[in-house]
């Protein structure tokens, strides 16, 4: 059985390719630092978000808004993928 990381629930964050579109499904820290600093930014579960860019650093799209994420916030967001 081959095993791409991806489930029902959703994927990293980190798994998808740059422009690819998905749906927040929920976020997963340990910190609380990071949660509150995702949830000021507006990256909360149910709202559309596009991976605009990989690297040098991961720059995401959540509406018309774009923000430049660190790695503990890459590895916090999990999301649905949707179609383009």
């Amino acid at each position: 059985m081959l095993s791409t990381g991806l489930s029902v629930r959703g994927t990293s964050l980190k798994l998808l390719r740059s422009h690819e579109r998905g749906v927040i499904s929920r976020i997963s820290s340990a910190c609380d630092t990071t949660t509150q600093k995702l949830r000021t930014l507006g990256l909360t579960p149910g709202r559309p978000i596009t991976l605009e860019q990989r690297f040098p650093r991961f720059i995401v799209r959540v509406g018309s808004n774009r923000h430049i994420l660190d790695e503990t916030a890459v590895n916090a967001i999990f999301v649905r993928i949707v179609d383009h």
